[in-house]
């Protein structure tokens, strides 16, 4: 089994290897572009280095709908390439390269006019499955089906009688984003690559018109790097323009932020066995399962303000809940949300002032030597933004590289995920755990489930369940630390566990116990596991008081009260 650590020793080591070491490629952002790019070199035999400023997938990569899908919406604006290309990464992923990760998930589109709708969105969705199965990415998915009225209530009993007259029902897949993005920061490592997180770049090497290479900042110990490398790939998303500004040269295109927002709510709040996709004046809802938890959203607006830490207000809680309170027989209530998150994409800018309307079609520049540009493009077509963007990266180095890999090279915890998963029930025996546990942990982890059981092994009060989020494992709290890149109490309640929205404290009582478990690995003293947990409860607090304002402006001002980083 391949694996690789992302340990505090790890980042040091890595660090000081891309400082004294002229790379071929350097990632410039560790979001699923950046992560799955670094990967795509480092499998084509490239030396490779990927640098983060803040944390595995903090931005646009742990806010998503959390959906990998070919664009049901898509096929409707005729956009058959884009569909084609996502539907076939889908099949991939569930297939291939992440089964531990990616799951199938359905859901139900209710019909609200008799006759011609059942045709029209039926003929959508069977061309969605057609399309899936025609390059045999389809294996694995149910295909469509019609409902009545009746059996569309039986399915999901939330809905009005009168919000439907039948349904349709058809599946696609989803995932922990933020967990998708650290595997893959931890497959393109177990190849090969250096990367650091909290290392940020504060401007680019030239020598003449060519970039050849960066100075990157160690946020965490202060100190500054300069890493050379012979091409380095700008994927930093909505920060694309900003980055691209370091070079002092004008960029071929443009990047704009839409913001989305999703709420969690409890499962027991919508009664249904299904997932639902509504329509609405501008685009799609949708009511996703999560566990123990429903995410509702998204909302497409344009935002222009700050990009680490985009805010979700009260009119955009609002809409939410009133569209979904729209088709549920018992509305859902503010005091229904568990937790709020916003999201920004990074749209290419077009003719267009609409956000709904410019393009999830990617880009890929090269706009002066050394340096590459990728931006756009949607979650599920990462890997193919990645291959294009090392190709572009190819074309810059004297020598002969590799074809692309990827489509074959499974995530680590890929390889013996199905095996263990049939052996649950005796890995339960064998630990002591409930075997529920154990699916938890293969569905997180994969076959690397394997790791967390040694550290529950030697010291047995990591089995137990955090005291106030008991869906998860004292042992997940260590192990993000040690073997995930975890920095900061802030990175493990929003990322590696999802702490922050599936409970209704925000994580602020768990805050403590899971600071107490990361400080031996990270080497906190008292003073600094006190401001882990202080920082951290005034970004809850600034988060809240923001989702209270009636607007972006004031949303923002909101929660920017709370200070980016934790003090030293």
């Amino acid at each position: 089994m391949r694996t690789a650590t992302l340990g505090p020793a790890q980042r040091a080591e890595s660090l000081a290897y891309m400082a004294e070491h002229e790379l071929d490629v350097l990632v410039v952002g560790g979001g699923v572009v950046g992560a799955g790019t670094a990967l795509d070199a480092a499998t084509r035999g490239l030396s490779t280095g990927l640098v983060e400023a803040r944390d595995w997938a903090s931005g646009t990569s742990s806010r998503s709908s959390k959906l990998i899908h070919g664009g049901l919406r898509y096929l409707e604006m005729l956009d058959f390439v884009l569909v084609r290309e996502a539907l076939k990464e889908r099949g991939l992923l569930l297939e291939r390269l992440a089964p531990h990760l990616v799951r199938p998930v359905p859901f139900l589109y209710p019909l609200q006019h008799k006759g011609w709708e059942r045709w029209y969105a039926g003929s959508g969705v069977a061309l969605y499955d057609t399309m899936a199965m025609a390059r045999g990415h389809g294996r694995g998915l149910p295909v469509h089906r019609h409902l009545t009225r009746r059996h569309a209530l039986r399915v999901a009993p939330c809905l009005k009688k009168d919000a439907l007259v039948g349904a349709l029902q058809y599946y696609d897949a989803q995932m922990d984003d933020a967990r998708f993005v650290a595997t893959l920061v931890r497959t393109a490592a177990a190849y090969g690559a250096k990367a650091a997180n909290r290392a940020r770049v504060t401007g680019f090497l030239r020598e003449g018109e060519r970039v050849v290479g960066a100075r990157v900042q160690d946020v965490e110990g202060g100190g500054e790097y300069e890493i050379r490398a012979k091409q380095i790939v700008n994927a930093t998303g909505v920060w694309t323009d900003d980055t691209q500004a370091m070079v002092g040269e004008r960029g071929q295109f443009h990047v704009r932020a839409s913001k989305g927002i999703h709420l969690v709510v409890p499962k027991d709040r919508i009664h249904s066995t299904t997932g639902l996709i509504l329509r609405t004046e501008k685009s799609v809802l949708f009511v996703i399962p999560w566990g123990r938890h429903w995410i509702v959203g998204t909302t497409d607006t344009d935002w222009d303000l700050d990009k680490a830490h985009p805010a979700a207000s009260s009119a955009d809680i609002d809409y939410l809940l009133e569209h979904v309170n729209s088709v549920l027989a018992v509305p859902l209530t503010r005091d229904d949300v568990e937790g709020v998150y916003a999201g920004l994409r990074p749209l290419l800018a077009g003719e267009s002032d609409a956000t709904s309307k410019l393009s999830r079609e990617h880009t890929v520049a090269h706009p002066v030597p050394g340096l590459v540009v990728v931006a756009g493009g949607k979650y599920t077509t990462y890997r193919v933004m990645a291959k294009d963007a090392v190709d572009a990266a190819v074309h810059g180095l004297d020598v002969r590289v590799a074809d692309c890999v990827t489509e074959d090279t499974p995530l680590v915890g890929a390889e013996g995920y199905h095996a263990l998963w049939n052996a649950r029930a005796r890995t339960a025996a064998r630990t002591g755990l409930h075997t529920v546990r154990v699916e938890h942990l293969l569905h997180r982890y994969g076959a690397l489930a394997e790791e967390v059981l040694d550290l529950i092994a030697s010291d047995p009060s990591l089995g137990e369940p955090l005291r106030a989020a008991d869906d998860y494992l004292r042992a997940e709290i260590t192990y993000a630390a040690s073997h995930e890149g975890a920095r900061h109490l802030d990175d493990v309640l929003t990322r590696r566990t999802r702490i922050s929205i599936e409970t209704f404290d925000r994580g602020t009582r768990s805050a403590r116990e899971a600071a107490e478990l990361m400080a031996p690995v990270l080497g906190w003293d008292k003073d600094q596991t006190e401001r882990e947990v202080r920082h951290y409860e005034k970004r809850v607090e600034a988060e809240r008081e923001s989702q209270r304002q009636p607007d972006d402006l004031t949303a923002d001002a909101a929660r920017l009260g709370a200070p980016d980083i934790v003090p030293l």
